[in-house]
């Protein structure tokens, strides 16, 4: 497994390299420390950066290598991530309030709607990953975080892992009666059969087989509120959620639902690109 940490030496290094050093660890991996510059004359900066870095690591990751890019940074780290072919980026996230932020795209959104690999935000102390909340989504039969996870499994320990399907509306079909779902719960969505239940049924299976404690669960209510109330809700150490890259004009966002989780949540997350 071959992890990539993209940092630029400010107040979120840290947090993010430590967070990365601590998966590097769990999973035996390769680690990748990037840092990018504006320019070539930039290079004893980015030497400072890396070197900073390096010291954060600790001595349980064994293979750690370290890179410069010269560009633009969302280009440049998505660039990387594509030629490297790895399994995973960790970043940072700056809180962005700015509308005009928010229109072009922030650094870490741009990077996230277009990473061919998931994406670890990092935040807090790091820490490993044992209770994990994986949200699912019925939309064209999407299994992009539960495969990642099985994926990923590497970088998790002995970890519990809840998926979580909120249901925003209830569609019209013969298994609707009397509006039963609007309270059903995951276990008789499964037990009936309805398209809700052997979605989350084709998840939990998916997931038993690397290994994982899996519980079915759902809520009912928006999509936002409901991720969010789990969240804050559970004692999870992470959060996995699929995101896909708009189109357009809006081409460097992340979609609503993954740009509202993300930037409101304190906790760790993976972000899946579609």
């Amino acid at each position: 497994m071959h992890l990539l940490i993209a940092t630029g030496g400010d107040e979120y290094a840290e947090q993010v390299v430590r967070q990365g050093a601590q998966v590097a660890y769990t999973a035996q991996a390769t680690l990748t420390i990037l840092t990018i510059v504006e320019h070539e004359d930039d290079r004893p900066k980015a030497d400072a950066i890396l070197s900073q870095a390096f010291s954060l690591v600790g001595p349980g990751v064994n293979d750690v290598k370290s890179k410069v890019r010269v560009g633009e940074v969302a280009t440049e780290i998505v660039r990387e991530a594509e030629e490297g072919n790895y399994d995973l980026l960790v970043l940072g996230m700056r809180p962005s309030h700015s509308f005009l932020k928010r229109l072009s795209g922030s650094t870490s959104e741009r990077i996230m709607a277009h990473s061919p690999c998931p994406v670890l935000i990092a935040t807090g102390k790091a820490r490993s990953f044992h209770n994990i909340l994986v949200c699912s989504s019925g939309a064209d039969g999407y299994v992009g975080p539960s495969r990642a996870v099985t994926h990923l499994a590497p970088i998790f320990s002995e970890t519990a892992i809840t998926i979580l399907h909120v249901m925003s509306q209830i569609s019209a079909s013969p298994d609707v009666r009397e509006g039963w779902q609007l309270q059903a719960n995951a276990s008789e969505l499964m037990e009936e059969e309805t398209p809700e239940g052997r979605l989350l049924e084709e998840r939990v299976k998916m997931l038993q087989k690397s290994g994982f404690q899996v519980t079915a669960k759902v809520r009912h209510g928006l999509v936002v509120d409901e991720i969010l109330d789990e969240a804050q809700s559970g004692n999870y150490d992470l959060i996995v959620i699929g995101a896909h890259g708009t189109a357009g004009w809006k081409r460097y966002l992340l979609d609503d639902v993954a740009h509202q989780i993300v930037s409101q949540i304190d906790l760790s997350a993976i972000i899946v690109p579609s």
